[in-house]
């Protein structure tokens, strides 16, 4: 396999260098912003008069079959623009691949490329020291591609096109997953609007031994995860489960001061409440942490945790949570507005019920899970193989 420089291979352009008079119709016109999990999305985009999108430059206004990136702050995510996007203007912050017609490489071999450890150790080379990360054209033209035979692409491409789509399957079969256990939830039980089943309608303060935030006070934290405690913020409980895999941990005397006040337990519910608000995650195993203020702890009375964690996790106590946030900026629940959140509260017995199809659910998510983890490593290996 040769190595030939970028410019070999593509003509490249950068979007507008001014910000141009946005309206609120027009054409699209798009940043960095715009760019998420592999595709242009146009839901909160900019736009401008279509006269003035007539006199962008060609730099500024990309074309079906060019090959978009991202390259001020956040660097690469390419996405290869498909015929049935609509036209767009471009902001300095992205930039565009243009294949030269000189057929020596497929723009899909490039998009995988910027994905690899090549691209990105180029990368860290040229921005060594750089206040912002910024994919200069000029030093970017000099980046070395590894380069086969066109049928040797083609044969790259199809394979990690194949694992792409198998991963993709098997994420959305653990989004489906999750979308059925909230079904099964309002077919069982209603909701708080309707209430058609008739349950006991109680405020998670009445059905809550306790519900406390973690320290205010932002810790000191330790590298000795040996003789350090675990120490979790909101971060680690977003997906709906603790991640134990990229914790913090806080030296013994801290974690003796605050588990002196709040000593978590297995059953518990952890909320987070800063930030990124209102997911919940049952605490599944017998472990000693602390917490930090953008976690509240629930501590579960006369409830199934199981239950408890679906209710609150569920759309309508999200509302009632989206309803009473505080703060501009960051968003903050604070703990009065958790405590008046109302749920449903069904026979126990019907709870269990429930929780025996949760965790029957969850089983299937983690076989999924593992198939996916499996996929994900195959494809790194691929990667470093094809591109190094």
């Amino acid at each position: 396999m040769e190595t030939v420089k970028l410019s070999e291979l593509v003509d490249i352009y950068l979007g507008l260098t001014h910000t141009p008079e946005y309206v609120l119709q027009g054409v699209p016109f798009l940043s960095v912003k715009d760019i998420s999990n592999g595709k242009i999305d146009f839901s909160k985009c900019n736009y401008i008069a279509k006269e003035e999108y007539n006199s962008l430059p060609n730099g500024a206004k990309p074309q079906t079959g060019d090959m978009l990136f991202c390259r001020v702050g956040t660097i690469g995510k390419p996405v290869i623009i498909e015929p049935e996007t609509p036209r767009f203007g471009s902001f300095v912050s992205l930039g565009f691949f243009r294949l030269k017609s000189n057929n020596l490489c497929k723009l899909k071999y490039l998009y995988y490329w910027m994905y690899s450890n090549s691209f990105f150790s180029q990368v860290k080379q040229n921005v060594k020291g750089a206040s912002q990360v910024n994919l200069n054209t000029g030093w970017l033209s000099k980046f070395d591609v590894p380069l086969c035979s066109i049928e040797e692409q083609e044969d790259i491409i199809c394979k990690l096109e194949y694992l792409d789509n198998l991963i993709l399957m098997r994420k959305k079969q653990l989004s489906k997953l999750d979308e059925l256990v909230k079904s099964r939830l309002v077919e069982m039980f209603g909701t708080i609007y309707d209430n058609k089943f008739g349950y006991d309608i109680k405020t998670l303060q009445e059905v809550c031994e306790q519900i406390k935030d973690g320290t205010h006070q932002t810790p000191t934290y330790t590298d000795d995860t040996v003789n350090g405690y675990k120490f979790l913020s909101s971060k680690d409980v977003t997906t709906g489960t603790i991640d134990w895999c990229h914790l913090k941990y806080i030296p013994k005397a801290l974690h003796e001061e605050l588990y002196a006040r709040i000593s978590p337990r297995k059953g518990d519910i952890l909320l987070a409440k800063n930030g990124t608000t209102g997911i919940a995650a049952i605490v599944d195993r017998d472990e000693i942490f602390d917490i930090y203020v953008s976690i509240a702890l629930l501590r579960p009375i006369e409830i199934n945790s199981i239950y408890l964690w679906a209710a609150i996790n569920s759309v309508e106590t999200k509302r009632q949570f989206d309803s009473s946030l505080k703060g501009i900026g960051v968003p903050n629940l604070h703990l009065g507005e958790i405590k008046k959140a109302k749920i449903i509260v069904p026979p126990l017995e019907l709870q269990k019920e429930f929780a025996t199809f949760v965790e029957q659910t969850e089983k299937l998510k983690l076989e999924v899970k593992e198939s996916l983890e499996k996929l994900e490593t195959l494809k790194k290996s691929l990667m470093q193989k094809y591109f190094g």
